[in-house]
């Protein structure tokens, strides 16, 4: 079983940079793909950004160019650094776990976070 813990989100403003961590515990997941994903009030949960074993990423479509994603697989975690954060990036954010090869499905991931909520004032 894997167990999946956030951090770093907060209530920050417009403009500014944040860091959220994944840390993960139960196995070694170097050869997983870890994702992150989103979810606003009233939305549908969406795909953010995924980094695979082989540290090869991908983003959404709207934060492409603000966000990097990358791991430290002796640490099993995984960063999500956002910059030239908007309002429209308040959410939560989840870590999540596959071993399947569709990184943008959500319906793909085993293993999920309790998120870490990032709130953007404007």
């Amino acid at each position: 079983q894997v167990q999946l813990v956030e951090s770093g989100g907060g209530l920050v403003q417009a403009g500014d940079s944040l860091r959220l961590s994944c840390a993960a515990s139960g196995r070694t997941l170097s050869s997983a793909t870890m994702a992150w994903f989103r979810q606003a009030p009233a939305k549908e949960r969406e795909f953010v950004a995924a980094i695979t074993g082989r540290l090869t990423t991908y983003y959404g479509d709207s934060v492409k160019g603000r966000f990097a994603i990358s791991r430290d697989n002796t640490k099993n975690t995984v960063y999500l650094q956002i910059h030239s954060l908007r309002p429209e990036d308040t959410a939560m954010y989840y870590c999540a776990v596959t071993t399947g090869v569709f990184v943008y499905m959500e319906s793909n991931y085993n293993y999920w976070g309790q998120g870490t909520q990032v709130t953007v004032s404007s």
